[in-house]
Parts: C-alpha cells; structure tokens; sequence
C-alpha cells in the first residue's frame, strides 16, 4: 500500500460489507486529495437534499433512494488512480455530480408534486434521454430538461438493480421482454407514475430503435392526455452519413425549434446560439487533443474519463455553460504535463484496446477494471467518438445543418444507425488510429442493430489480426448477465488466448453482493 501505482491489491477494497472497511490509502498527498473532493461531493449531496422540495422528492420517487451510492460510486470510479489522473477524474466527476444536483433540483422545483412552480415550468422544455440539447442552444430563457437521466440512465449507473422494479412493471402491463431493457425501463417509470410532472412541452427523438419508439408511444401518451403537456415527434434519418437526407434532417430541427416558439411564447436567438457554438468548439478541439494523446504510447484519457464526462458534456450541456470549458481548460493542462513525465495509469501495459459496442450500462466502472486487473489500455469507446466537427459561429443557415448534424450524431444513433460503414468498417479505422491490438466487443443481447453484425466482426478481426473479446450483457438489467459474468468472459479469453496473468489477481473475482 501506498503512493506508487498498482502498491495495493484492489481486490482487499470490496470486502467488509455493504460500506467499505477503509478507504483506498494512495500515499499522504493522494489521500488527502481524494478525501478532499470525496466531501466536496458528499457537500453538494447534503446541500441538495437541504432543501425541504428535494427531500419531499426523495420520499415520494423510488429512484431517488438509488442517488445514497453516489460516495461509493466515486470510490469505485477512482480505483488504484494516482497523480495526474487521480485529479482528472475528480475534476470530471465532480462536475458531472454538480450538474445531475441541479438537474434534479429543477425537475422538483416545478414538478406539479413537489416544487409546483408554475412560472418555472412554463420555461421548461422536456427532452428525452438520448436527444441532442442542441435545438435549446437559441432559447436563454427556457430550461430544456430531460426527466430520464436522472431516473434510469444515472440511476443505473449508481446501482446495477435500479432498474429492475420498471422492468418487471412494463411486462406486467404487456409490453414485450426482449426489447431493450432501457426504454422498456423509461416506458415502465412512466407507467409506474413515478415521473416528474412538469413542463410547457416536450421533444422527443427516434432515438435508436423499436423498443425506443414504443418506450416514447407509451411516455407522450401519458404527457399529451394527462399532463396536458404537448410532445413533438423529431425525425431524424436514419442513413444519416448520406448527403440527400440532410435537408429533411434541418427542416426536421426547424420545426422543432418552430414548435417551441409555438407553445412556449420563446423566440429563438441567434446571438446566444453562437455563444453555445463556440463553447462546444472548444469542447470538441480539447476532445480532439485528448484523443490525439491516447494514439501515442502514453495515454491519459482512458475508459470513464471519455465515456461518461464526454456525454455529459457533449448530449446534455451542449455549449449552454462555460464551466465545462473552464473545466476542459483545467484538465487539458494536467494531461500535458503527464503526457510529457509519461505518467502511467497502471504499472504494465500490455494491450491497446478500442471498446466498441453498446456498453453495459450498470457496469461502467468495468473499463477502469480492464486496466487495473489485466493491463488493457481502453483507449476510446464506441460512444464516445462523435465530438469531431466544427460547427458554425456565424453562419445561420450552416446552423441548422449543424444541429441536425449533431442530432443525427447524439451518442446512441451514430453508430446504431447509419449502416455497416459507420458500426463495422470505421472500427478498424480507429484500431489503425489507436494502434490497437484488441477490441472489447460489447454483445448487449437486446441490440438488434449491432449483434446482427456478429460474423462480420468475426471475419475481419481474423483478416486484421485483431484480437476481438465479446462481452455479452444487457445494458440495465443484470439478472441476465451479472458482473462478474462479465468479467468472467474476459477472464477467460486472457488466460486461454493470450495465456496472461492478471497484473491483480484479487480483482479477477470480485463479491459484488458487497458492492454499490
């Protein structure tokens, strides 16, 4: 134990109860920092649930019970980090904790239940989970909130059973098993009522599939003739890499933006617009800088810290505040110098990895696993390679396309649509790029889109000489697939392929009954 990588068997860190025994000791410096921010996030927790609305929210929304995880999930995203990435973590999570706070904060504060602010719902328009924010980039004074990230998508990431009470509800009431398990558990909030009532309208996308399509059938249903609250239907292409379908795609953001105008009195404005645009440049160009380290022999970017800060940033904030810029800002330099002192995450490297494939989503922490347990550098995901274009800081009409552009591109459609060019062949574009010698191949076993292409990867990776992992899972729902089913499947291929030992034997099983 202590201040050099990988001085501590992580595994000892999963033991001792529901709570752990101790916290993970980094040396003096590292502790102190870790602990630091640890009550940094468990301040914003406390000032959240201060507020007499938000404990009444807390009573009353079964998912609310899921957010207590949030100090474990900081102890488990953090795992066996030192130095510069120690603080690269905490500077993104830190952040994203902050920005989920006031989130939920306003869906109570106008939720007809619990805040009831009339005057502040009617500057609020709902989007669903996976919709690009960028057709609110024009609109400063209203509020563009999505119910379903804190209630499934964040929920799920603090504890892998959050969804399975709403999945059990959407079956009971009918709606197919085999969809996937995500808008089958957002149809199932819905129909469970445990939703926040708010809003003056709503968006919602054809995201990615059938099942989100139902998921969205069931939800506007509920909106439109209960809640009074009316939805717009955005279309977006689903060939979307095709030139002739662009024009659709902006006439698609044009009446949605027309629609908004409509039924909330807002005008959209231009100026404020290209503020936002300019703001996701820079997001994109240190994106872009990161990812350009992480093609070298030195990475500082790996798995979580790409994946989920980039969604957040990239899907939910979209330009509209500067303190992810101010954050980017921060981290960009930390990361210079590490790259420069060839700071390492764990003590070996042995394999270069992209992660392709929809990702578990109540085992996100697995990416940090890949690393500290085998030495699998996971150098991007397949989520998290949409932040590349430049969009227009002046031009009105280019705009438009851009918002399209990044709609069609939000991080579940970008891949999922599109066809075999953009799922399949850009892969090994990017294990060129990345100098990859192996793919984590998540199977999300509800995922027509993808797992229809199965040989396919099979047949090139042998063509490629790369090495493909198949990780099968179903996104929320761990009955089918645990995690340590997940991990097994890794465990496997490196000790029979490769013929490896772990770099940390403790983390090969892991108790997760003890885990958050």
């Amino acid at each position: 134990m202590g201040k050099a990588v990988g001085s501590e068997p992580l595994g000892s860190l999963y033991t001792g109860g529901k709570v752990r025994r101790r916290r993970e000791w980094r040396g003096l410096r590292d502790t102190l920092y870790d602990y630091y921010h640890w009550l940094g996030n468990l301040g914003v927790l406390l000032g959240f649930i201060a507020k007499p609305r938000n404990f009444k929210g807390f009573l009353r929304y079964r998912w609310m019970v899921n957010y207590l995880a949030v100090p474990m999930m900081m102890d488990r995203v953090t795992e066996g980090l030192r130095g510069p990435h120690l603080r690269i973590a905490h500077l993104e999570y830190g952040l994203i904790i902050r920005e989920i706070a006031e989130t939920l904060d306003k869906l109570f504060r106008g939720d007809r239940r619990i805040g009831n602010d009339k005057a502040f719902s009617d500057r609020v328009v709902l989007l669903d989970e996976n919709e690009m924010t960028a057709i609110m980039m024009g609109f400063p004074t209203l509020e563009g909130l999505s119910r379903e990230i804190p209630t499934l998508y964040v929920a799920n990431l603090l504890r892998q059973d959050s969804a399975e009470h709403y999945l059990d509800v959407v079956q009971e009431f009918g709606l197919p098993g085999d969809v996937c398990p995500m808008p089958a558990t957002e149809a199932g909030i819905s129909i469970d009522d445990d939703y926040c009532v708010l809003g003056k309208c709503a968006v919602q996308c054809n995201t990615t599939c059938d099942g989100s399509l139902m998921g969205n059938s069931v939800i506007s249903k509920r909106l439109e003739q209960e809640n009074g609250i009316p939805c717009f239907q955005l279309a977006m292409p689903l060939r979307h890499t095709r030139e002739d379908v662009q024009e659709y795609a902006a006439q698609e953001i044009r009446g949605a933006i027309a629609f908004i105008e409509e039924k909330t009195g807002a005008k959209w404005d231009w100026d404020y617009y290209f503020t936002c645009a300019k703001r996701v440049n820079e997001t994109t160009r240190h994106r872009l800088e990161w990812l350009d380290i992480n093609k070298t022999p030195y990475p500082q970017f790996l798995g979580l810290n790409l994946a989920v800060y980039t969604e957040t940033n990239y899907l939910g904030v979209c330009g509209k505040s500067d303190l992810f810029i101010k954050n980017d800002r921060k981290i960009s330099k930390i990361a210079e110098k590490a790259y420069k002192d060839k700071v390492m995450y764990v003590k070996e490297y042995r394999h270069r990895a992209i992660v392709w494939g929809v990702q578990s989503q109540f085992y996100f922490e697995f990416l940090l696993w890949l690393q500290n347990c085998w030495g699998i550098l996971p150098l991007t995901d397949m989520l998290s390679m949409l932040s590349t274009r430049i969009l227009s800081e002046d031009d009105r009409e280019r705009a438009i396309y851009d918002m399209a552009w990044l709609t069609e591109n939000m991080i579940m459609r970008n891949r999922t649509h599109g066809g075999y060019k953009v799922l399949l062949d850009q892969l090994w574009e990017y294990c060129q790029e990345f100098n990859a010698d192996t793919v984590i191949l998540w199977e999300h076993m509800s995922c027509k889109s993808l797992t229809g292409l199965h040989g396919q990867f099979e047949e090139k990776a042998r063509q490629l000489g790369i090495h493909l992992i198949w990780v099968s899972h179903d996104l929320c729902d761990p009955r089918n697939m645990g995690k340590q089913g997940i991990r097994d499947q890794v465990n496997q291929y490196m000790r029979t392929v490769f013929r490896e030992e772990p770099l940390d034997p403790s983390l090969e099983v892991l108790p997760d009954g003890n885990s958050w």
